[in-house]
């Protein structure tokens, strides 16, 4: 009962926030800022066996790609411009609803599903799992992956990106990015939901994966720039895992 009701408050606060997807000075806008990063981290972390994979415009080309909890479709729509073949899936009809609007307008081929992650019922396999600044809203984490390894090709890869649980990504990630400076909005994180990375590595390698790389995601106060970097990952972190 505990888990519907924080399910229901999770639906709820994102529902409310839908519209504000694709506003790049919105509610969303460091989700904007860091989009080039992240797709750079997809691109150092994916590999392409495609015949003509050394076209370097397209780098994904072919490549069947599956984002989960896609939000507004943020990554789809440059993962699909660089080649992929992109599905995307949220438990928000909203999103789905401004995802498809988004994609059409911009002239883009993506699918999108309207699911729940944790009865999640796919037709096909995919090379590349996408789960960004998911696992920490989920009651379950762990059901969710397992279900979503379902969907994973032979020698695919599944990518994370999440906030670890410290004391530094509480003051930080949750006290002053939704209190003080605004980045996100109030109650978007959860510090008791947060997961440690050694916990996530721990868990997807007794479920069939190798771990590939850690990264962490890392702001500079003083430039007020954005980066990757494998040491400092206290606050922000990606997790890239190959299928065995």
């Amino acid at each position: 009962m505990i888990n519907k009701i924080n399910e229901n408050k999770e639906f709820d606060h994102f529902q409310d926030l839908a519209n504000e997807w694709w506003h790049p000075e919105g509610k969303f806008k460091i989700l904007h800022t860091i989009t080039p990063l992240r797709i750079n981290y997809i691109k150092k972390n994916v590999k392409n066996y495609q015949k003509n994979k050394n076209i370097k415009n397209i780098p994904f080309f072919n490549l069947d790609i599956l984002d989960l909890g896609c939000g507004g479709g943020l990554i789809c729509e440059p993962l699909c411009r660089l080649g992929a073949n992109v599905t995307g899936v949220d438990f928000v009809t909203k999103n789905i609803k401004v995802a498809k609007q988004h994609a059409l307008k911009s002239n883009l081929d993506i699918e999108y599903f309207k699911q729940d992650l944790s009865s999640l019922n796919l037709k096909k396999k995919y090379d590349v799992i996408l789960l960004l600044e998911v696992i920490e809203h989920l009651d379950n984490w762990k059901k969710i992956i397992t279900r979503s390894l379902k969907y994973l090709k032979p020698k695919g890869r599944i990518i994370f990106s999440s906030i670890n649980r410290t004391i530094t990504s509480k003051i930080f990630a949750i006290f002053l990015t939704e209190q003080i400076l605004h980045w996100i909005p109030k109650k978007t994180h959860t510090y008791n939901k947060l997961v440690k990375p050694e916990e996530l590595i721990l868990f997807i390698e007794k479920n069939k994966m190798k771990t590939i790389n850690t990264t962490g995601l890392f702001f500079n106060p003083i430039t007020r720039e954005w980066s990757l970097n494998n040491k400092k990952m206290k606050i922000n972190y990606f997790c890239t895992a190959e299928k065995i």
